[in-house]
């Protein structure tokens, strides 16, 4: 059982089950400012792929998803990294997210998800 758990723990860290990593085709790659910067908010994106996958959407869609603006499960991926963001219902509400790897996990996870997308909702608000 040990064994097992190494093993999946191993797995886990080396990225090898499928997830938003594994969405890497349409993904836009970020661009540091200097060595240690990373993917995540801090991190410029490009802008204009962004725009272009968000443009895909309809105007009503793609309102609600630039007041989410990050992923409701990803939460350091901004909405459009990926290409175009997915659209789900969770509890009757409309959410967004980076790619279909993170739909398990919000469609498992309501309440965790509904709570991020209010919280993403919130700072977006926030810093306009």
């Amino acid at each position: 059982m040990r064994m097992f758990i190494t093993v999946i723990a191993l797995a886990l860290t080396l990225n090898l089950f499928p997830g938003c990593e594994s969405q890497s085709s349409t993904a836009v790659t970020a661009k540091p400012t200097d060595a240690t910067a990373s993917h995540s908010r801090e991190a410029p994106m490009d802008e204009a792929a962004i725009q272009e996958a968000l443009a895909q959407l309809s105007p009503e869609d793609r309102a609600v998803a630039e007041s989410q603006k990050f992923c409701a499960v990803a939460t350091e991926n901004p909405l459009g990294s990926m290409g175009t963001p997915l659209k789900i219902e969770v509890n009757g509400e409309t959410v967004f997210l980076c790619c279909s790897g993170c739909k398990g996990k919000a469609v498992r996870n309501p309440e965790e998800t509904l709570a991020s997308v209010a919280k993403l909702k919130s700072a977006n608000t926030a810093s306009k």
